[in-house]
């Protein structure tokens, strides 16, 4: 984080309190959170969003999670999760942001002004998450929840939960959140002329998500897609696996740590009884 050193800085910070409706003890951590990375070539990552997003990004999907959980008591995990991604993902985060207008307080650099600033749909959803780090780092969790709540919440539905009808749709709409285009590629064609099963592989660039199986070649791909979708949020028992093997091997590497830190201490301690027991030998034979 830096200090206020410009007319245009105290300027955007001024106008993002107003907007946020929120004053900052410490506005630092507001100056980092809408610093576009343009804006500090040359200086650490602390000096722009991009290290506050990602705090950022955890605080959002768990206030978002909790909001979920609470309201829908009915709803299964696949529900939830499907909540919980319509109302993070870039697209939402950026339609909020620029409903705030924030773009009008987002320092950009030399390289981005004058070019129509390209990047500021992604901007904007990076800066959304920052202002909520920045929000709980100065004033705890609840000036977060407050933002939350106020600006994204409000558009939590049911509807989100169903599953999407075209399954193709949604997963390019998703993938397309990270700039990749989805690809389908017929694999396999099993069985007689007259009773023809289809098997296709969608991709992520050269990544290949799942495959689907169908009676016709739209079938096999919207089953491809539906699958991919399943992985990509989480829903499916290879995913739950994944997960927990994820989960385990952490907490196994955190006790290994905590033992190799005990056994150094240990060691250490040790180490000075003996120089200890050596000095007080030594001033004995004296």
């Amino acid at each position: 984080m830096y200090c206020v050193s410009t007319d245009e800085q105290r300027e955007k910070l001024d106008l993002a309190q107003t907007i946020l409706g929120y004053r900052f003890e410490d506005e630092r951590y507001l100056l980092s959170a809408i610093t576009h990375p343009s804006a500090i070539e040359g200086r650490p990552v602390k000096y722009s969003y991009e290290r506050l997003e990602f705090l950022g990004d955890s605080i959002l999907g768990s206030l978002v999670a909790d909001a979920a959980f609470h309201a829908y008591p009915e709803l299964d995990e696949g529900g939830l999760t499907r909540i919980k991604v319509s109302l993070v993902s870039g697209s939402s985060l950026s339609r909020v942001a620029e409903s705030l207008g924030f773009a009008e307080f987002i320092i950009f650099g030399q390289s981005e002004q004058g070019t129509g600033r390209r990047g500021l749909h992604s901007a904007l959803e990076n800066v959304y998450e920052s202002v909520v780090a920045a929000l709980y780092l100065d004033g705890g969790i609840a000036p977060a929840h407050d933002f939350v709540k106020r600006t994204l919440i409000t558009e939590m539905s049911e509807d989100m939960a169903k599953e999407p009808e075209n399954p193709k749709s949604a997963l390019q709409e998703k993938l397309q959140e990270e700039g990749i285009t989805p690809t389908y590629k017929l694999v396999e064609t099993q069985g007689p002329p007259h009773d023809r099963t289809f098997i296709t592989q969608v991709y992520a660039g050269l990544q290949a998500l799942a495959s689907g199986v169908g009676r016709t070649k739209k079938e096999s791909e919207s089953k491809a897609a539906a699958s991919a979708l399943d992985i990509l949020l989480g829903t499916t028992p290879e995913a739950k696996q994944a997960k927990e093997a994820q989960r385990t091997a952490k907490l196994e590497q955190k006790a290994q740590a905590k033992a190799a830190k005990a056994a150094a201490k240990a060691a250490k301690a040790a180490a000075k009884k003996s120089k200890r027991d050596a000095a007080a030998g030594g001033a004995a034979q004296e």
